[in-house]
């Protein structure tokens, strides 16, 4: 029987990557726009090619590869006080539920532990009920809801400082 047999590598996003992380965040915030139930006008649909180039030079941002292909990709901020906002997780509407998500979040976690970082947060559509599925398997619970953009987004927080580090899976 001849299988096919997927090759995944993550890597730190460099220049080169910009169209690829352009393209994936386009078509993954496409969809979360549909789930959403959102208009299509939101800050990740109109982001520019320098909007994401000063994301690598300023953050941790990565992109994960299916047989060199760039299917998925995560930006985060290292903050003050052993805090980090991660932002732009995306991966590409038709890579979604074969594993790329929890490949980007497991690299997440080591660098939140590289880097002594205890507390990760983020926003995401209250109502999208995949997502908050999504981040709770990884340990992450809804902090609070604000309406600031016009729809309800739920702040998720992941205590690193009271994890025993496994996920529900």
């Amino acid at each position: 029987m001849d299988k096919q047999l997927y090759a995944f590598e993550v890597k730190r996003a460099s220049r080169d990557d910009v169209p690829a992380i352009k393209k994936i965040t386009k078509d993954a915030f496409l969809k979360y726009c549909e789930m959403a139930g959102l208009d299509y006008d939101i800050e990740a649909l109109n982001e520019t090619s320098e909007d994401v180039l000063n994301d690598i030079e300023t953050k941790e941002v990565f992109v994960v590869f299916i047989d060199d292909e760039p299917v998925g990709a995560v930006r985060i901020e290292l903050l003050d006080d052993h805090e980090a906002y991660l932002s732009r997780f995306a991966v590409k509407s038709t890579q979604r539920n074969n594993g790329i998500g929890k490949i980007l979040m497991s690299v997440v976690d080591k660098v939140m532990r590289e880097n002594n970082v205890k507390i990760l947060r983020l926003h995401t559509g209250a109502h999208v009920t995949p997502l908050i599925r999504f981040y709770y398997g990884r340990g992450f619970y809804i902090n609070s809801v604000e309406h600031s953009r016009g729809y309800p987004r739920a702040e998720l927080i992941k205590d690193y400082s009271k994890q025993n580090h496994f996920s529900l899976d």
